[in-house]
């Protein structure tokens, strides 16, 4: 068993924060070496559960890059066996009907394009099935007797394109040079040559698709382009004749939409979507009659957001993952009610990623907790079981104390998040509080694994600090109206509630006033933000993360702008010029006395870097402390293994030099990553 000394070896200590192995701690260097499990496939037996297992690269030691994806395989005792390891990118994994292969997507070894491959469950090599002509399978599913397999996937591009390229014709016309996604339906056997199929007459986008358990309809999901303000807001499932190829029904759904699964007899269809265009997330659950299109919300009124769905395999019953408030519960529901039974109470683990023997009597699941990242569960009846350890060395890892909070604001609305205490929290001490916002808004944090390289969770408790994580009004887990309460209103009550959830800290007795961090991505970043200009008075350091500092060139520059307009602003910026302006940070960048720490990945498409630049330039201009550090060929949030380590290191150091330090100029720029390099090579 790899021991917390072994992993930390694999850390060099070289920061005050980061030097902890004496006390077994959750360290930034340790961090970095994180595994989790992605994808689980339960064999159609039950015997078996196919994983992948995400890998983070070795900092210092390999070309830099996101997480690799590995295969492998668990039984029901917990007894894993690798398949394929290393240097791959498995993904998209499912079992043929009678278990003997599974499926999987991946761009092996001499593979210039993603191609639909397959390797025996009682092992062997891996054998390509079907690649297609110069252009990558996105996206594969297999009917029911595996006898075909329906294919996503863009056109091959015009080899004159790469030559003009090379000549200089590079012109790219905005939102008008974009490639649809098509279909394609192709017997499932091995080809020795790369495929060109013809794709389906089927108008928009396809954006997903399944077959029903008979084979002669196909579930599928188009939108009008490959925006994705179009996939969030203007996507749609219909049901396809596949002799006719054409559309026989569409299923009358407004507002985002999630997926969508056959139930076994093809009788029913369920649909993960929104309750209406106005609803910012895919949390409603509706049973559609196939024959007939018909479609009702199946739980109305659920107090909670539904995640994952997966329909049994001998009856019309389907199995759900539900969020409620911080905690995930596992239920079933038969078609004909719509009242649940609870399998997995709360409490229990952090749910996700729903699959089902053939039998009914194994769910295979992957599931978090306050001291582990995602790992491999089994459900038998009752009883749960995990199946896997993918970092034995957090087994010899001391936590900080973890719990949910629940409070009022001081309107009387239920806000409340997850509170880690400081390692060795001792009563009547008072701490230093990093406040970590998530995103969305539509979303919120649950009372599992809270700790990655932009959360402190864990780390930060180890480092002497309580962090936070706030369920502000606007967030999911409490039903439709409850994630809709911030709407309309853009950093007004909902960034109120975090000064009233840090409040309640300091009048607790656990959180010294003056020493307040907020930090947070997105639209988290914006609350960061918001925090070091507006509220200035409440925290004494931020750390922006691709955030927004100007209501009013964002809607211009994101991605998003209907989406925006729909489900967060319920208005447009000409409507309200000022109004924008003032719940803008940089209208309140006068006032601001918050050293701020911003960070965007230059590549963002959702949330444009020129925020960052824009509120970086009114701080500075005006003397204000501020720094502003670039992510090259990182988007919204950072994926390669670099820029994450880089990231923990550089917000750990702004808290502790302004909520330990008291440090009045700011910290150095630069990070010792050629020092680490040089003690990497000579150990």
């Amino acid at each position: 068993m790899k021991s917390i000394k072994q992993a930390l070896a694999l850390g060099l200590g070289l920061l005050s924060y980061s030097a902890l192995a004496a006390e077994n701690t959750i360290t930034a260097e340790n961090l970095a070496t994180l595994q989790s499990v992605g994808q689980v496939q339960v064999s159609p037996d039950g015997e078996s559960i196919a994983f992948t297992r995400s890998i983070p690269r070795e900092i210092y030691v390999e070309k830099d890059g996101k997480n690799w994806g590995e295969l492998y395989l668990v039984d029901d005792k917990g007894v894993e066996r690798p398949f394929i390891t290393g240097k791959v990118n498995i993904r998209n994994i499912q079992w043929s009907h009678d278990g003997a292969f599974i499926y999987f997507l991946a761009k092996m070894k001499g593979d210039k394009h993603t191609a639909l491959y397959q390797i025996a469950s009682d092992g062997g090599e891996a054998q390509k099935l079907i690649g297609l002509k110069n252009t990558s399978v996105n996206y594969y599913t297999l009917s029911e007797d595996n006898k075909q397999v329906a294919i996503l996937a863009k056109k091959a591009k015009d080899k004159s394109i790469k030559k003009l390229k090379d000549l200089g014709f590079k012109a790219e016309v905005y939102e008008e040079d974009l490639t649809d996604q098509y279909l394609y339906v192709v017997d499932l056997a091995k080809a020795d040559k790369p495929l060109t199929p013809t794709a389906w007459d089927i108008k928009d986008y396809v954006s997903g698709v399944h077959f029903s358990p008979s084979g002669k309809n196909l579930l599928v999901k188009t939108q009008p382009s490959a925006l994705i303000d179009d996939q969030y807001m203007r996507s749609q499932w219909h049901l396809v004749d596949v002799e006719k190829q054409s559309i026989t029904t569409s299923f009358a759904t407004e507002g985002k939409l999630g997926t969508a699964e056959f139930s076994h007899d093809g009788q029913y269809i369920a649909i993960l979507g929104a309750q209406d265009k106005h609803d910012p997330a895919t949390g409603r659950l509706y049973l559609a009659e196939t024959n007939t299109g018909k479609i009702k919300e199946w739980l109305p009124n659920f107090m909670g957001h539904v995640s994952d769905i997966e329909w049994a395999n001998k009856r019309n019953e389907l199995y759900f993952i539900g969020n409620i408030d911080t905690q995930s519960i596992v239920g079933k529901i038969k078609a004909s009610l719509t009242k649940y039974k609870t399998v997995v109470k709360g409490g229990k683990f952090i749910a996700g990623n729903l699959s089902i023997s053939d039998s009914d009597k194994t769910v295979a699941l992957r599931g978090n907790t306050a001291n582990h990242p995602n790992e491999v569960f089994m459900l038998r009846g009752k009883k749960t079981t995990r199946l896997t350890d993918s970092n034995e060395w957090l087994n010899d890892v001391k936590f900080a104390k973890q719990e949910s909070i629940t409070i009022k604001a001081r309107d009387g609305v239920e806000i409340g998040g997850v509170l880690v205490y400081p390692l060795n929290h001792e009563e009547g001490k008072r701490y230093p509080l990093i406040m970590s916002v998530h995103g969305g808004p539509e979303s919120h944090d649950k009372d599992g694994w809270v700790t990655a390289y932009s959360r402190p969770g864990q780390l930060g408790a180890a480092n002497g600090y309580a962090v936070f994580y706030p369920n502000y009004r606007g967030s999911t887990g409490k039903g439709v109206d409850y994630s809709k309460l911030g709407q309309n209103d853009y950093a007004g009550k909902e960034f109120d509630d975090l000064v009233d959830l840090k409040n309640h800290l300091v009048d607790i007795g656990l959180v010294d006033v003056k020493k307040v961090g907020i930090t947070g991505g997105s639209y988290g970043g914006y609350a960061s933000a918001w925090g070091a200009t507006k509220l200035t008075e409440h925290f004494a350091a931020s750390v922006m993360f691709v955030g927004i500092s100007n209501q009013l060139s964002k809607f211009g520059t994101t991605d998003i702008s209907n989406e925006m307009h729909l489900v967060h602003a319920r208005s447009y910026p000409w409507e309200k010029w000022q109004w924008y302006l003032e719940r803008s940070p940089i209208y309140w960048v006068g006032q601001s006395k918050t050293p701020l720490l911003i960070m965007h990945g230059k590549e963002d498409p959702r949330v444009h870097p020129s925020q960052s630049m824009e509120l970086y330039r009114y701080m500075k201009v005006r003397g204000k402390t501020v720094r502003l550090v670039y992510y090259p060929g990182e988007g919204h949030g950072n994926r390669k293994a670099a820029a994450k380590y880089d990231y923990s290191l550089r917000l750990m150091r702004w808290m502790d030099h302004y909520l330990k330090n008291d440090g009045k100029e700011m910290p150095a720029h630069e990070l010792p990553h050629a020092e680490n390099l040089k003690a990497k090579k000579e150990s």
